[in-house]
């Protein structure tokens, strides 16, 4: 047919199917972000704590928590980058109210010091964001001998949630918000080899982090009835962060040029990435739902092995131990 005949030229075709392909892409793309918490809310007089917040999810709940005027402690590792993503916020939001402290997880003694730093600074802590996490990384322990992910992802956090108990129960109503994972539903909480001394493999070492996650968001729910603090659970969906910094197929120049490209479509940027977490921390209809998990701002079911009340009890038992000053048996 003559409408058609333009098809006739190679050139003209396949450009005809490229942009078709990346229309497609896009629309895929934008299917792909997931719910949004688009409720606008004024955070004036709030202190806020979020680790693991100098880039990716974190960086922009911080970004976001700015915009609506509280007052953030960015707690990080790298106090560098975290000055430079400090800058940036301030700059953009006009809300001078945002602080870096250092505050490394894969250290019970940084930790401690973060903590006893922002007492001296602060009598009221309102939400206390743990995001933070590594994924999938070679073996390695913390500075106290817990292996890493692990040690940064739950055994860390744990220590500073429950070194912050008493602020956020001064400060009541006030939430905890616990960045898990989808992955929690293919992990096994290992009773016999919890810090996988004897055996390691990266994905079950962190799938088993982040079903840690959901059992303390549980048990801590549990532990803090009637305290008008809440603890709740969330995946952030799979969200192109720096986090798979660890995973060598995602980071060679063949995967840069070829893979990433096919996997760009299904992935969340890190704002949208933000969304549940900013959900579950801010919306006023949740202030006193507790011990949920949530996804895509819409509270989701658990795993059958984050439901299992004994394993919670024994790992905060075992967290417990693993976190007291003295110095740690992990055997």
């Amino acid at each position: 047919m003559a409408l058609f005949s333009f098809l006739r030229s190679r050139t003209v075709f396949w450009l005809s199917v490229a942009g078709t392909t990346v229309g497609a892409a896009c629309g895929i793309k934008d299917l792909m972000q997931g719910g949004r918490f688009t409720k606008e809310t004024d955070e004036t007089g709030k202190v806020v704590i979020v680790t693991g917040a100098n880039t990716g999810i974190g960086k922009e709940t911080v970004r976001e928590l700015a915009k609506r005027n509280a007052t953030v402690y960015m707690a990080c590792r790298n106090l560098k980058k975290c000055e430079e993503a400090r800058k940036e916020i301030v700059l953009e939001t006009k809300n001078p109210n945002i602080y870096c402290r250092q505050c490394d997880l894969a250290s019970q003694e940084s930790i401690r010091h973060f903590v006893a730093a922002y007492k001296r600074e602060q009598t009221k802590l309102h939400i206390l964001i743990n995001n933070a996490g590594v994924m999938r990384c070679p073996r390695s322990l913390t500075t106290d001998g817990i292996e890493l992910q692990l040690g940064v992802n739950h055994m860390g956090h744990f220590l500073l949630t429950t070194q912050l108990l008493d602020m956020l129960k001064k400060s009541a109503p006030s939430r905890i918000v616990n960045v898990s994972s989808l992955a929690h539903t293919r992990g096994e909480i290992n009773t016999g080899d919890l810090n996988s001394d004897k055996s390691y493999d990266e994905g079950k070492a962190y799938s088993q982090s982040k079903l840690a996650n959901v059992l303390f968001t549980r048990e801590l729910a549990r532990r803090l009835e009637g305290t008008g603090v809440t603890v709740n659970a969330l995946h952030p969906g799979v969200v192109d962060t720096e986090i798979i910094r660890h995973m060598g197929f995602f980071n060679n120049f063949f995967a840069g040029l070829f893979v990433k490209p096919l996997f760009w479509p299904f992935v969340k940027t890190p704002k949208n990435g933000a969304q549940t977490t900013l959900y579950v921390a801010l919306d006023p209809e949740l202030k006193k739902v507790t011990g949920q998990y949530f996804s895509d701002c819409k509270i989701k079911e658990v795993a059958p092995a984050a439901l299992d009340v004994q394993t919670a009890k024994w790992l905060w038992a075992v967290s417990d131990k693993w976190t007291k000053p003295a110095t740690i048996d992990i055997k």
